[in-house]
């Protein structure tokens, strides 16, 4: 099992404990801790991570306004762990660059689920590179995107994608002109079956649209298709 680069931040230190051991009973040795976000900063400035675990609630500072901050640094996949459970405060998250939450209190099997998942996707997606990949590059006229360097290029400018915004573009370049549901992209994309929320792919529709529409307001490629689902046209109406 390749093994992920992971960071674990909680100011209580029997999360932190019970997340480590359930995580290297699983296999997974690759293990950096913060209990601040001043040790979050030093931490990703000193190393390369995979996935993030951050707490809402530290002791000197939000996790939500260490979002941006580490987005500016990697395209990590974040979880945010939160007490708070109301629609603002998740979509706050999405908001502040995360990519998935889970509620306190938790069962640590959730988080190694999810980032089983997420290692699917990276696996998936390393061996469709390597060994169906017929042309790198998805064409769109406004929009680029190179799946060998993982790079999006809008309007001659590259641009920021965030990990999952990133494989949820990804996957719909791979079908271009086809619709899909929620449910169809939580599982192909967040790879995790049975756990779906509405505001989960809506923000990340959104965050999507922000980046690859020149109206995200009106989309001419990520177009919503009424009572079914959503859809990236290949030959947009202008």
């Amino acid at each position: 099992m390749e093994n992920l680069n992971i960071l674990l931040v909680d100011d209580e230190q029997s999360i932190i404990l019970m997340l480590e051991k359930v995580l290297k009973k699983e296999g997974y040795t690759n293990i950096k801790t913060a209990f601040t976000a001043k040790e979050v900063i030093q931490q990703i400035e000193r190393n390369s991570f995979d996935f993030i675990v951050l707490d809402v609630m530290l002791p000197d500072g939000s996790g939500f306004d260490l979002g941006p901050k580490i987005r500016e640094k990697t395209n990590a996949y974040i979880l945010y762990l939160t007490a708070k459970t109301t629609d603002f405060d998740v979509l706050t998250g999405f908001a502040m660059g995360a990519d998935d939450y889970v509620t306190k209190p938790f069962n640590p099997l959730e988080i190694v689920a999810r980032m089983k998942a997420v290692q699917r996707r990276i696996s998936q997606s390393t061996t469709f590179n390597s060994s169906k990949l017929k042309s790198p590059i998805y064409d769109f006229g406004y929009f680029q995107v190179n799946e060998i360097t993982k790079e999006l290029r809008v309007n001659e400018k590259t641009i920021n994608c965030p990990a999952l915004v990133y494989r949820l573009l990804i996957f719909l370049c791979r079908h271009p002109n086809r619709v899909f549901t929620k449910m169809d992209l939580f599982e192909a994309v967040w790879g995790i079956d049975n756990i779906v929320d509405d505001n989960t792919i809506m923000v990340h529709i959104r965050r999507l649209r922000e980046r690859i529409e020149p109206d995200p307001s009106n989309p001419r490629y990520l177009v919503t298709v009424r009572g079914l689902g959503y859809k990236l046209v290949s030959e947009p109406n202008v």
